[in-house]
Formats: C-alpha cells, structure tokens, sequence
C-alpha cells in the first residue's frame, strides 16, 4: 500500500474558465496598467540621487516592501527563531495579491485583480513552526540552493509568454483559453511560488520539486 505524498508548503491553483471575454482580452495590457502601478510601488526597489552643496552627489535607495520581509524574516529566523503571525500573514495576502495580477496579465482570468478577495486564483502557504520545521541557519544560503530554479524558471517564464501571446490569439477567434497552454502557464506560476516560498518567504525548508504540477 501506498502513501499519499504531503502537499507543499506553497500551493498554487486557478479556475479554469469556459469563456473569456474578448474586449478584455484584447486591451489586457492597457487595462491591467492602474493596478500594475499599485503593485510595482509596493514592491519595487525605489532610488533617488541627492546633490548636497558642494557639489558630491549621493544615491539612496529603498528595496520595496518584498524585499523588507525578507531581510527581516531572515533576521527573525536566524537571531530569534520566529517568524511573526503578523507578518507572515501580511507575506501571504501581499503574495496573493500577486499571483492576481499576474493571473490576469497572462489571460488565465477575466476577473479585474482584488486587493483583498480570491477570486478565482487560489494560493495558499502554510504557516511554519520555526523551532518545528525551520533549521535557523538555511536561510542564510537558500538563495543559492535556488539558482538552479532561477534559471529554470527564466526559461519557463519566457515560454509562458509566448504561450500566452497564443492564448491571446486563441481567446479572441474562440472565447477560450486552450486547455492545455492554461494547464501549463497555472504550473509554471505554481512551480514559482514554491520556489519563492522557499527561497524568499522562507516558510519551508524542504527542496521545491522540479515540476509543473
């Protein structure tokens, strides 16, 4: 007899839609540009250059809200052994609230990005026990563990562009989103997310597995 295998920390999962609208579809990149902008001052790194008087010129820069959960979830981890409720659940809604926009940018829903409600985009993570679960040390290295992913993804990412540009295509001659090219592009976000679970929201300590499903 066989055992099921435990699902990962990080889960990843879209309705697969009947029809699609075909404006929408059509003007994706223009519609998706007002909460585009949203996401990207929340999470993009932000610099500014300072002239004082004399002339010496400095340059500072902020690294975005992602970035900030980082560092501090690894400080957490690694000096306190915690990892707040707070803040993790913060980590969880941000990462949703993502995986939307990203959703909706590769044509895998018609439904405008919420900042709050799901949706038809279903991502969960599991909360870590950091004395349970978590080696204190891992997160100080997890990053390069990943970079195998990292380039895999890369390619993965550009292939699902390209998938999507075909979907576009697909969408406004026949209202659907081939079931095949949706099954892939929902993978490749969800093989993303547990690396990113892993490597960046630092919730889990198991290897994500390569693959799409």
């Amino acid at each position: 007899m066989t055992t099921s295998q435990q699902p990962y920390a990080a889960r990843f999962d879209v309705d697969y839609p009947e029809e699609l609208d075909r404006f929408t579809t059509f003007v994706r990149l223009i519609w998706i540009i007002p909460i585009w902008i949203v996401w990207s001052l929340l999470s993009s790194v932000a610099s500014w250059t300072v002239v004082t008087e004399t002339g010496e010129t400095f340059t500072r820069s902020t690294g975005g809200i992602a970035a900030g959960l980082f560092a501090a979830t690894v400080l957490m981890i690694v000096f306190r052994e915690r990892y707040p409720r707070w803040w993790f659940d913060f980590a969880r809604e941000f990462t949703r609230f993502g995986a939307r926009i990203g959703s909706y940018l590769f044509l895998l829903t018609d439904e405008y990005p919420s900042t709050e409600d799901e949706q038809a985009v279903h991502l969960e993570i599991d909360y870590p026990d950091v004395e349970q679960d978590l080696n204190r040390w891992l997160p100080l290295v997890k990053w390069l563990l990943a970079i195998p992913h990292f380039f895999i993804l890369m390619l993965l990412f550009l292939v699902a562009i390209l998938v999507a540009i075909v979907a576009w295509f697909a969408i406004l001659f026949t209202g659907r989103y081939p079931q095949a090219l949706f099954d892939f592009n929902v993978g490749v976000f969800r093989w993303a997310l547990r690396v990113q679970a892993y490597a960046l929201l630092l919730v889990t300590d198991k290897y994500p597995p390569f693959s799409l499903s």
